[in-house]
């Protein structure tokens, strides 16, 4: 009997546990997070391969080739690029650990609030630059998802003209790279439906695949950017209840003080008055 007695008690405390443990979980940041990782995984690796399938493309089918030295051309943009994609991912996979860091301190702090842990001046600072960071980088991310679209517009272009070869016989259509600032206005690097290497490049699965490619990586600036917003409205929210929580803080500390002044207030009174009477 007092066996079992102990084993609802161990399991009724493993329970609490777990509800606890669950209670300080920021589920609005944890969201966020996933949201955030999913769209920097999305831009950064199909972006990356959209590159290199551009690569092909251009050195294949307009018969581009890299200039020696160290001019600046499309292909070294395009490495660039890469190494762009590189510093993004690392840092926001950073980016995301401490914004969640920041939200397991947030929830902490409101829920202990009458706790031994206090919210301190510093706290609130730095929720204060986690948003102002926040808002930056989303900002950041609107320009990159507005950069992204550029590639897809492009290639957009190119597959409605390999579309009309194909609905219309004897139509003569011509992509021009100097249209897009891809090359310079001397160097012509013009491909027509006529030619053969139009007509590979239409019927090969690498120009469908790199298009594809380039509307993921738009879509995940676009995750990108929607997480961003959610960490703003989560921020926000979190400083404004650790906000409210340090004047109930001052609040209670005043008026625990005022109590204790009182008491020794009535304490110091009761010693004269029984000092007096004997």
């Amino acid at each position: 009997m007092e066996e079992n007695m102990e084993e609802g008690q161990t399991q009724k405390g493993c329970f609490e546990c777990c509800i606890k443990c669950l209670g300080g979980i920021p589920y609005a940041s944890l969201i966020a997070t996933i949201l955030l990782y999913a769209g920097v995984a999305l831009f950064c690796g199909c972006g990356h391969e959209a590159l290199s399938g551009t690569v092909n493309i251009l050195q294949t089918y307009f018969e581009m080739a890299r200039t020696a030295g160290d001019t600046l051309d499309v292909f070294t943009m395009i490495d660039i690029f890469k190494y762009v994609i590189y510093g993004i991912a690392a840092a926001f996979f950073v980016y995301g650990i401490l914004l969640m860091v920041e939200g397991f301190f947030t929830t902490g702090a409101i829920k202990d609030l009458y706790g031994d842990f206090k919210i301190t001046t510093c706290g609130r600072c730095v929720s204060a630059w986690f948003i102002m960071l926040t808002y930056v980088f989303m900002l950041a991310w609107l320009g990159v998802t507005a950069f992204t679209s550029l590639p897809v517009y492009m290639y957009f272009n190119l597959w409605t003209i390999c579309r009309n070869t194909t609905l219309v016989e004897g139509a003569n259509l011509c992509l021009d790279l100097r249209q897009f600032g891809i090359v310079t206005i001397g160097e012509e690097k013009k491909i027509c439906t006529v030619s053969e290497n139009f007509l590979r490049m239409c019927e090969s699965t690498e120009l469908n695949m790199t298009f594809h490619l380039f509307i993921v990586a738009l879509a995940g600036a676009g995750a990108a950017v929607i997480a961003m917003v959610h960490y703003l409205m989560v921020l926000s929210a979190n400083w404004a209840y650790v906000k409210d929580a340090c004047r109930m803080q001052k609040y209670e500390d005043i008026k625990s003080k005022e109590e204790q002044e009182l008491h020794d207030i009535h304490s110091t009174r009761s010693k004269e008055r029984l000092n007096a009477y004997t």
